[in-house]
């Protein structure tokens, strides 16, 4: 690490991240860049279908793909699941796994790059605030809502990572979401302000001047500012104080990489990130709540905070799959097996 600036952005962008020995998911041997074990290779009939759409939120062009269950009939109308992707993460990775896993069970679901981010539009590239990642959620449930087949008033909402704590943010007030889950929650603002495990807490002043700082030179025409953009060496990456971290080197940087997918935010984007809690207003969740993380997560903390603060619901369940960590729940076949089992049954109980 050059500096404790560097080091402070890397620890907080690495939000969505899993263990190696991953067998690889390599998005060019797939034709819609897939990067997920078991994905799609081809619509056939008869088969989940994969269309890749993009349409317009506050005038940027938003990228993303439905997935439609085999035999869809746009005549029918079929429950739809809104999937948010993790920090970092696109739409071609752990989002698109569970949206294909949910299509098998005859939802449509979509999973849309976020605004700035992966080949959606927007400028600055990969701007990182809560705010719009928050209307991310709004806008997919938009699309998907008009999309042909689908029942409007069974709708539920898939948040992963960090686009869990987006999610819990955005059903406090969009009553369109019947039922909302989330899986390895990652409280964005959090982790951005306290650190991760709340490591970070003297510092918090020292950030908050690099932010107001990067916004300034930002505004006055001056370079954009980047935190988390760092290429770290094996044994850097093996000294990392969190599994998350060195789990998430090997997902999105090897295994599962895409071109789409990186650590790093606008440093500008703190100023945001920092004052923003996924649990402000959860009270105001009143529709059925599932959380599901790993017992061996290190980022296990975040979920169980936001489960007690979810007072409006009696309708929640914490949901723990033994042994997994963050990340592999993004991947291994075991861990991802129990918690689409876990979607597919309160999903269809839900909605």
């Amino acid at each position: 690490m050059k500096n404790a600036g560097l080091k402070t952005g890397l620890l907080a962008a690495m939000a969505g991240l899993t263990a190696g020995n991953v067998a690889a998911a390599d998005y060019r041997s797939n034709p819609f860049t897939l990067a997920y074990e078991g994905a799609i290779t081809r619509n056939a009939p008869g088969k989940v279908n994969i269309r890749a759409v993009t349409y317009k939120l506050n005038g940027l062009d938003i990228a993303a793909n439905v997935y439609t269950p085999a035999d869809f009939d746009p005549a029918g109308k079929y429950r739809a699941i809104v999937v948010a992707h993790p920090n970092g993460g696109v739409k071609e990775q752990v989002a698109g796994l569970y949206a294909q896993h949910l299509a098998e069970q005859g939802y449509v679901a979509i999973a849309a790059d976020a605004a700035y981010q992966g080949a959606s539009g927007g400028q600055p590239r990969n701007v990182d605030k809560p705010a719009y990642r928050i209307e991310d959620i709004h806008g997919m449930a938009d699309f998907v809502t008009s999309f042909a087949g689908v029942d409007t008033a069974r709708l539920g909402l898939l948040g992963l990572c960090g686009g869990g704590g987006y999610s819990l943010a955005a059903a406090a007030t969009d009553k369109r979401f019947k039922s909302v889950a989330t899986l390895s929650m990652f409280n964005s603002g959090r982790v951005r302000r306290n650190g991760y495990a709340d490591s970070q807490l003297d510092t918090i002043q020292e950030r908050l001047a690099q932010a107001s700082q990067a916004r300034a030179e930002e505004m006055a025409g001056g370079p954009v500012r980047y935190s988390g953009d760092a290429d770290l060496t094996a044994e850097q990456i093996a000294a990392l104080p969190y599994a998350l971290y060195r789990q998430g080197y090997e997902y999105y940087w090897k295994t599962h990489a895409h071109p789409g997918s990186t650590f790093k935010y606008t440093t500008s984007s703190l100023l945001d990130l920092m004052r923003f809690d996924a649990t402000d207003q959860i009270e105001l969740i009143k529709t059925p709540l599932l959380m599901i993380a790993g017992t061996e997560a290190d980022s296990l903390y975040m979920t169980e905070a936001a489960f007690a603060k979810a007072t409006g619901t009696t309708d929640k369940e914490l949901f723990k799959i033994p042994g997994a960590t963050h990340i592999e729940t993004y991947w291994k076949p075991d861990y991802v097996a129990a918690a689409s089992g876990k979607l597919t049954a309160f999903f269809n109980r839900t909605l």
